[in-house]
């Protein structure tokens, strides 16, 4: 995962979790951030779809944590934006004639299943709440 959503959710999540009952706009967030809002509106529909978060329109409305911080895990965050493994992407088309080639792929799902595993396991004993007590 070469990008920033998981950054952006968990940075969302984390104002949210520490602002309780409060509700923030996606310009007051994107500013937090110092992103477009567009992203962050982008992103808030995402954890929207989840059930962990709650819009209310108009003047008065915004963005509020829809459930206790300590009931999402880190590793929820990361299934939700994960795109690619940790380390990277394959290189499409190895030579076949070449003895390292012709397996190298095979060899390295191994390696990327097995590193993904431990990534997800160790956010997996990490709440949103343990995160947000580190502000």
């Amino acid at each position: 995962m070469n990008n920033t959503r998981f950054a952006t959710i968990i940075h969302i999540l984390t104002l949210l979790a520490k602002n309780p009952g409060e509700w923030m706009n996606s310009d007051w967030i994107a500013g937090s951030i110092n992103t477009n809002p567009v992203i962050v509106r982008k992103e808030l529909g995402v954890l929207q779809e989840q059930g962990w978060v709650t819009s209310r329109k108009g003047k008065d409305g915004g963005f509020i944590l829809n459930i206790s911080s300590d009931e999402i895990t880190l590793a929820e965050l990361y299934k939700v934006v994960k795109n690619s493994d940790v380390l990277g992407k394959k290189n499409l088309n190895p030579n076949p004639q070449c003895p390292i080639g012709k397996d190298i792929n095979k060899n390295l799902e191994t390696l990327f299943t097995e590193t993904d595993d431990l990534v997800f396991a160790s956010l997996q004993r990490k709440t949103l709440k343990s995160f947000m007590e580190q502000f």
